[in-house]
């Protein structure tokens, strides 16, 4: 049975970061909105670094902690920031700046961990091992977020983006999709690999595609930091 310090400093480096990423990444949609012309997120006290004020029942708090237990990692998202499109000069290209404020965040978070670690060596030795780890874990979930977040299906920020960028009828008709973006997404993340685990298989398409694109990524920001 695993011990419990160990489960408490896993659970420690995991859930702080994750938790920091996602609330910086809402924070910065809203932020976003607000110079664009939308005070929405401000008025509805969204605009706050209070990690409480984002929290989503499922997305924040039960599947992480199920993750966790079932496999030891976390990945989870934050309560949607409202954002009222009426209110924006012009909405179809405001709302993808708005939508890659948040992607934008994660990158420059994992930077900002990576060059942090060449601290690490200077932090006394009860409190370097986890300041280490959660830098590392910082960088990884922060890069994972971003990707994953930039996939171009709405409600997901790169569906956003793509609406934006498409001509008028195809970003109606991709935009359209948003009602049903939740359930493609659990059925690639969840149901996909659930059921081929079960056929004997091995098989997550989404972390075929993303997990090249995160290695790539992860080495770059490290590269960037002069970590490699």
């Amino acid at each position: 049975m695993p011990d419990f310090q160990e489960i408490l400093f896993k659970l420690s480096i995991m859930a702080l970061p994750a938790l920091f990423a996602i609330t910086l990444h809402e924070v910065a949609h809203g932020w976003a909105a607000l110079k664009l012309g939308d005070r929405t997120a401000q008025m509805l006290g969204r605009l706050s670094l209070n990690p409480l004020r984002h929290v989503d029942p499922v997305g924040t708090v039960l599947l992480p902690m199920t993750m966790f237990i079932f496999t030891g990692f976390m990945f989870g998202w934050a309560k949607p920031v409202p954002v009222d499109a009426r209110n924006l000069a012009n909405p179809k290209r405001d709302m993808m700046w708005v939508a890659l404020a948040g992607p934008a965040v994660n990158f420059v978070l994992a930077f900002i961990s990576a060059l942090l670690l060449h601290l690490v060596p200077m932090t006394p030795d009860f409190m370097s091992d986890w300041l280490a780890n959660n830098l590392v874990v910082s960088i990884q979930f922060n890069i994972l977020l971003a990707l994953f977040n930039l996939i171009p299906l709405p409600p997901l920020d790169g569906g956003r983006v793509a609406v934006g960028l498409l001509p008028m009828r195809p970003a109606i008709a991709l935009a359209r999709l948003e009602r049903y973006g939740i359930g493609i997404l659990m059925l690639v993340v969840f149901l996909i690999p659930f059921a081929a685990s079960h056929a004997g298989y091995n098989f997550n398409p989404l972390f075929m595609v993303l997990g090249p694109a995160m290695e790539k990524t992860v080495h770059f920001v490290l590269m960037l930091a002069g970590l490699t």
